[in-house]
């Protein structure tokens, strides 16, 4: 029997156990529940770097659902499990995770707004990532309600470190420093809105912080000195002609510039932050490297005034480049899951909590739990969950097929 026959013969049975529609039946109940753990958590800030306090709220509520060994690790993710009598530690695990951390710096106002004439949710994070979020509880807590006992350990993360500068540090983590980093056989991130939506491909970026420096004067009197901000200008009018292939898809974007003082003073300092992002390894760091020969290229010999500024360039963050096996059995698995809910599977490229275990080997995707978002990282974001269950009703039967999946599996 093919993989795509026996994976849509599992569905099928998996779909009439009483336990997994006792699961639904909580799912389709407790709409007002997810609503009220989605607003209430995203009033909660999580700026980069500053995650504590919404993790906090999650080991309250992991608490609250019955799942067991609640814990922080050392990286600020908030973990629990569902797991069956008397697991070993060195028994597979499933890991199921949303990221607590917003874009959005510490002093954003997060106080949500909800619209009067629809369903939708007004505030900075509502979609990514409190839908994720919010669909992270729905599941642990269907299942308890359900009284599911997995063949595996499921477990739980809230994890830091996904956007931005965070550079997926609550992922990698888990994957290589972790207790659990040689036990996670397959991972299932929840990411945003829309159900018909999967990310199998990684997209990677590189990003870099160029930071010119030099005595810094009074613009009359020092009049000459060298210029950090006109050095880095320069700079970055060269960069900016790099030549950046279609094929295979790269881009280099800058984010964002700082230095100086005042308009009559010459910097001491010039920062700019850059995003290079392919779909192939090789081209981030092709690009990289004509990024360092632009910026060592500036400086000018010894002899001149200049050889008083400095360049640095600092790597600050790397997402690796990869793809989810075409073939690979939690992928066979979603494909029997959509069939089986009349949905369309739309693979994307996505740079997510998934590209750190898709890199590595270990099966994974990054998934939408259901309803719809707009004005993602902006202050006029916002969540209409109409249609929520059905996504997670997809999330829920593929986390349990994978699991039985794993279990049968025969140790390597």
């Amino acid at each position: 029997m093919s993989a795509t026959a026996s994976a849509q013969q599992r569905i099928t049975r998996l779909a009439t156990v009483t336990a997994v529609h006792r699961a639904f039946h909580w799912l389709h109940l407790h709409q007002p529940q997810l609503r009220q753990w989605q607003i209430e958590l995203v009033r909660i800030p999580a700026p980069p770097f500053g995650e504590a306090a919404r993790a906090s709220w999650f080991l309250d509520r992991f608490h609250q659902l019955g799942l067991t060994n609640v814990h922080l690790d050392e990286e600020g993710n908030a973990l629990a499990e569902l797991a069956p009598e008397n697991p070993t530690q060195t028994t597979p695990v499933i890991l199921l995770s949303a990221h607590l951390d917003t874009v959005f710096p510490a002093g954003t106002p997060c106080e949500p707004r909800q619209a009067v004439d629809s369903p939708r949710i007004y505030a900075p994070g509502i979609c990514d990532n409190a839908a994720g979020l919010t669909a992270l509880l729905a599941l642990a807590a269907a299942l308890r309600y359900a009284n599911v006992t997995p063949p595996i350990p499921i477990l739980f993360a809230a994890n830091v470190g996904e956007e931005g500068q965070g550079d997926l540090r609550g992922m990698r983590h888990l994957f290589e420093r972790g207790p659990y980093r040689n036990r996670i056989a397959a991972a299932i991130a929840l990411e945003g809105g829309g159900t018909n939506t999967v990310v199998t491909r990684a997209l990677g970026s590189t990003r870099l912080s160029i930071t010119v420096t030099g005595p810094g004067g009074h613009s009359w009197i020092d009049a000459g000195a060298p210029n950090p901000i006109l050095i880095l200008s320069r700079a970055l009018a060269a960069i900016a002609d790099i030549d950046l292939p279609s094929d295979p898809l790269t881009t280099l974007n800058v984010g964002h510039i700082s230095g100086g003082t005042s308009i009559n003073s010459i910097p001491e300092t010039a920062t700019a932050l850059l995003d290079l992002r392919s779909i192939d390894p090789s081209q981030l760091l092709s690009t990289e490297a004509a990024v360092r020969r632009i910026c060592g290229s500036l400086l000018l010999p010894a002899s001149s005034t200049s050889n008083l500024a400095q360049i640095t360039i600092k790597n600050i963050g790397n997402r690796p480049a990869a793809a989810l096996p075409d073939d690979s059995p939690i992928l066979h698995t979603l494909r029997a899951v959509d069939r089986h809910l009349t949905l369309r599977t739309e693979t994307r490229l996505g740079s997510t909590d998934a590209n750190i275990p898709i890199s590595m080997g270990i099966p994974a995707i990054a998934i939408g739990t259901g309803g719809a978002g707009g004005g993602i990282h902006t202050l006029h974001e916002w969540y209409d969950p109409t249609g929520r269950e059905t996504a997670l009703r997809r999330i829920l039967l593929t986390l349990l097929d994978t699991t039985q999946t794993i279990a049968e599996t025969p140790p390597q």
